[in-house]
């Protein structure tokens, strides 16, 4: 039959393209990209050679078969599990060492798996049907890109499988005594588990708690009997394991005490501070968790567990971290624009290097080398997380969008689920993205040198060459001239050099930093050229890398920033690991700086700042130029990337304006600051 009142169309036809089909759409396609994530990390792992793969796996597999090896199973200090662990991988034999990698890193899929289904199922009812069809994709996704599952499937260790244990004990197993047998188990594994025993007893299940203790109890003390030796070295010898797998003071160990070690102290006195801390630490997560508990946040509750336990461990590893991916649980913030940046900021804790969440700048370094640490003491003791009974859990404040001015053409934007809302973004997922995206073009345009050191220069002197021609036939080759005209002039050298290194970024961060507190809407609008600008301008990197003229043997160019270079043997260029000094076409210091001038030109609101705003590119190509670091075609190829960033913005989002609301003749984003915004500026 015809459903007439649609038009036409049959009714079947309707079902199959409304949200539930496009929902199982995304369900079908998520769970295609944690297959494509999981057969990768395989590949990565298997397909590296012997020796580079497993390496804490293959330390275990001794003459006899696994772990049964001559000596300590401490004697290398390799292996860092409980004399529990030691005996439940003891059964592997021999026969079974030609598979072991392959059974290991399959296993390990399988179990991350299941943690991921056990997460999604265990999310705070009532649950969404949206939320119910995505979350178990997402968090095995999630779980596959982390940096301790990927460290686990390397390494060849077992540190997934504590997790699991106390999420189905905790959160699964219905009966008490069962649940509370397999947290022992785990904590027979992994000790600081202990923590989730106090948990237990707290909210009401106390035979599941002395359950859990018993089987720890258990485990440890077969352990003692089967292997008294090991058992006496890691308890007595190497406290809990502390000081096993390396040294406690590197940067690996994510736990107070690594902290404090590195921080100088040591002895006693550190001890005394690491027990001191750690103590309060626990006291105030269990507390916490108690809280979420009892208010239907189970997964919450054990998350907050999990990392006081990684902070008060004496040693944490990066495989063993992975109690703080599980925090993305927790809800924070009234509005729901700002419900998104703690879970980012978690997912990239736990996904990307310190180094690119931080700068590599010395003031930075007790931040990032503790980053990790920190984000499981915030998830432990601070994160005010929502409670149910919040108003806000359910309901955040929603986000007031503008109305968009319409496009000359009816198929822009061709991203209309991208509006602007009309109040500013939240400061923290902004400076997270910024340095996030930054760190991801650095590492970008490092990799763009095209091939190895000789060729990569070779190259890059070829495409030199051949700017230089056609320089020459449009009659516009001018760098040797203006370069060598500066260099006369000690003065105009040393102010161009100081406009050269000083404005590339600090221009471009205010005009940045003004638009947020002044114009949010048309803040997103400029953030999103400037994105789509560096984007296309890493593609000109990539396609094309270019020696600039500093970098141009024979040529007679001094580069008047760096110094003289020994281009026979150049200290550095793409042949470091610095930067990729041969991503010169398209100019980004000319783009960016077109990019503000541009930006400043069309919503200053006096002439006098339209006119500054446009000489601050005039400045920067004649500083480029005049220092030899880029040709004057460069300048033309920033100017094409920046025409193509607004452009691209204006197709995928649609026009900068809005429409004025009825009555005021002006757009909302220019009306009365809202409540909050008034609030900000107060401060």
């Amino acid at each position: 039959m015809v459903d007439v009142e649609h038009g036409g169309r049959p009714a079947d036809a309707l079902a199959a393209s409304g949200p539930g089909a496009r929902l199982r759409a995304a369900r079908l396609a998520l769970w295609a990209l944690a297959a494509t994530l999981a057969a990768r990390q395989v590949a990565v792992v298997l397909g590296s050679p012997s020796g580079r793969r497993l390496t804490d796996l293959e330390t275990w597999v001794g003459p006899q078969g696994v772990l049964h090896v001559r000596g300590s199973l401490y004697d290398s200090t390799r292996f860092t599990g409980t004399p529990f662990a030691g005996l439940v991988l003891k059964p592997l034999t021999r026969a079974a060492e030609q598979a072991l990698g392959w059974g290991w890193t399959f296993g390990t899929l399988l179990l991350v798996a299941a943690l991921g289904l056990v997460a999604a199922r265990a999310l705070p009812r009532p649950v969404g049907r949206r939320t119910a069809l995505l979350a178990a994709p997402v968090a095995v996704s999630l779980l596959m890109v982390s940096l301790p599952v990927r460290t686990t499937l390397w390494l060849g260790q077992t540190s997934v499988v504590p997790v699991l244990l106390v999420l189905l004990g905790c959160l699964t197993v219905r009966g008490e005594r069962a649940g509370g047998a397999l947290v022992g188990l785990a904590a027979a594994l992994q000790p600081t588990v202990l923590l989730f025993v106090p948990l237990l007893w707290c909210t009401g299940r106390r035979r599941a708690a002395r359950a859990a203790a018993a089987g720890f109890a258990g485990g440890t003390l077969l352990a003692w009997a089967a292997m008294p030796g090991d058992s006496a070295t890691y308890w007595v010898h190497h406290m809990a394991g502390a000081g096993l797998g390396g040294s406690a003071d590197a940067l690996a160990n994510q736990s107070l005490h690594g902290a404090l070690l590195r921080s100088g102290l040591s002895g006693p006195p550190e001890i005394a501070l690491f027990l001191l801390l750690g103590s309060a630490v626990a006291v105030l997560a269990l507390r916490r968790a108690v809280r979420y508990a009892r208010d239907g946040q189970p997964l919450l509750a054990v998350a907050v567990t999990g990392c006081a336990a990684v902070a008060v461990s004496p040693t944490t590893w990066q495989h063993q971290a992975l109690w703080v991916l599980l925090a993305v649980a927790g809800r924070v913030g009234e509005r729901a624009a700002d419900r998104t940046v703690w879970p980012v900021a978690v997912v990239l804790v736990t996904t990307l290097p310190a180094t690119m969440m931080l700068p590599n700048t010395p003031v930075m370094y007790p931040l990032r080398d503790n980053l990790v640490l920190l984000a499981a003491l915030a998830a432990a003791t601070a994160v005010p997380f929502l409670s149910r009974t919040s108003p806000s859990y359910a309901a955040p404040v929603p986000t007031e969008y503008a109305r968009q001015v319409p496009a000359r053409t009816a198929h822009v934007p061709l991203l209309p689920f991208l509006r602007r809302p009309l109040t500013r973004p939240n400061l923290l997922m902004e400076l997270l993205l910024i340095r996030v995206t930054y760190a991801a073009y650095q590492q970008v345009r490092l990799a763009a040198s095209g091939g190895d050191d000789e060729a990569a220069r070779a190259t890059a002197e070829h495409h030199g060459r051949m700017v230089l021609a056609a320089e020459r036939f449009l009659r516009v080759d001018i760098e040797h001239a203006v370069n060598h005209a500066v260099v006369q002039a000690g003065w105009l050298r040393g102010l161009l050099d100081f406009y050269y290194e000083s404005f590339h970024f600090v221009v471009p961060l205010a005009v940045l930093a003004v638009l947020y507190r002044r114009r949010p809407v048309d803040y997103r609008w400029a953030r999103a050229s400037l994105g789509f600008t560096t984007l296309l301008a890493l593609t000109g990197f990539w396609l094309f890398p270019l020696a600039p003229p500093r970098l141009m043997p024979g040529l007679g160019f001094v580069d008047t920033v760096h110094g003289a270079q020994d281009l026979a043997n150049p200290d550095y260029g793409a042949m470091t690991a610095i930067t990729n000094q041969y991503a010169a076409m398209p100019s980004l210091h000319f783009g960016w700086s077109l990019w503000c001038g541009v930006v400043v030109a069309v919503l200053a609101p006096r002439w006098w700042m339209k006119a500054l705003g446009l000489l601050h590119p005039l400045f920067t190509v004649t500083a480029i130029v005049a220092t030899a670091n880029h040709w004057v075609l460069d300048a033309a190829g920033g100017a094409l990337v920046v025409g193509g960033g607004f452009a691209l913005g204006y197709v995928l989002i649609g026009p900068r304006g809005v429409v004025p609301e009825r009555g005021t003749g002006r757009p909302p984003a220019q009306r009365a600051p809202l409540p909050e915004e008034r609030r900000v500026g107060s401060r």
